[in-house]
């Protein structure tokens, strides 16, 4: 079985993989999130496994890649730090506002299922968690998003 080269990936996945580090992250660390996502899969790519679903594999490396930056941005504290303006978006820059208002467990479930494609046995893998947690976790942030977006659920 041969393997798609590893360009040919990247454009396959990239949208999908960025989708999922603009929702946790603010324009520029998604960006690095991004690339530290594709340099991380680029290293490991020649011993992935043939039969594991690339998409999957590189939506977990994508979360786990924002969730440093997140962690690292953490302890990062420094005085008064001015609010940053980001660029007007629309609808994105709408949802990654509602996004951010979401509990953590909600947000991620959100992002990994519904913007990263994973389904919920792998979503509950990757928040450690069990695919009924990680299922209602969707649901209940599904719910508020709709709430917080304009929707009538609440």
């Amino acid at each position: 079985m041969s393997r798609a080269p590893f360009d040919a990936i990247v454009a396959l996945h990239g949208a999908r993989v960025w989708r999922v580090c603009r929702a946790l992250l603010d324009e520029p660390d998604a960006e690095d999130a991004w690339s530290d996502t594709f340099l991380a899969a680029l290293e490991a790519y020649p011993r992935l496994a043939h039969e594991r679903s690339i998409e999957g594999w590189l939506v977990t490396i994508a979360h786990r890649k924002a969730i440093d930056v997140l962690r690292r941005r953490a302890r990062l504290v420094v005085g008064e730090v001015p609010e940053r303006i980001a660029p007007q978006r629309g609808r994105d820059l709408d949802l990654a506002r509602a996004l951010a208002q979401l509990p953590e467990r909600q947000r991620e479930a959100v992002v990994l299922h519904h913007l990263g494609g994973l389904p919920f046995v792998d979503v509950a893998l990757a928040l450690g968690s069990s695919a009924d947690a990680a299922r209602r976790a969707s649901s209940d942030g599904m719910r508020r998003l709709r709430h917080l977006m304009g929707g009538s659920d609440g």
